[in-house]
């Protein structure tokens, strides 16, 4: 397959439309969320568990909160909402009963591929435009900026707590 040819950009070019993407995912998360009857924490909480789900993995509510970087009582809270609605259950962990894992609910991944399903459809269609060798790059640069991204993050976050 041959790349479609590709107008010039400048990095300022590309970090300015990123930028934009951002905000709009950001204040595209908050309709997304409401359209699943959840606030913006507790459907980015719920992306962390299905994350964790296709890992075939079940994380503890303590686990789920460090991720989130919320309080165990804050995730209590999320957890409570996120069983209300339908879309995860808490379950005894086999190897330690005094422990409970959080697993999603069988019709979760449906429920919420009804309202993500038409985005990730136009994405596979964006990236049928794109060769191979450029989704790798594509790849692997949303890879390395999530860690430049998380470096930041961290070095933020430590600022407030030890300015």
């Amino acid at each position: 397959m041959e790349g479609k040819a590709r107008p010039e950009a400048t990095a300022q070019q590309a970090l300015y439309a990123m930028d934009r993407m951002i905000a709009l995912a950001h204040f595209g998360q908050q309709d997304i969320a409401g359209r699943l009857g959840l606030n913006v924490t507790d459907a980015t909480c719920l992306g962390f568990l299905i994350e964790a789900s296709l890992a075939g993995e079940s994380p503890t509510a303590g686990e789920l909160a460090e991720r989130a970087r919320l309080t165990t009582g804050a995730i209590t809270g999320v957890l409570n909402r996120l069983e209300k609605a339908g879309f995860i259950r808490r379950q005894a962990d086999p190897a330690d009963r005094r422990r409970v894992r959080i697993a999603m609910e069988e019709d979760a991944q449906a429920r919420i591929l009804e309202v993500y399903g038409p985005f990730y459809e136009r994405l596979g269609t964006l990236f049928a435009d794109y060769t191979p060798d450029e989704i790798a790059v594509l790849a692997d640069w949303f890879t390395r900026a999530r860690a430049v991204m998380q470096q930041s993050l961290d070095e933020i976050r430590e600022d407030l707590h030890h300015p």
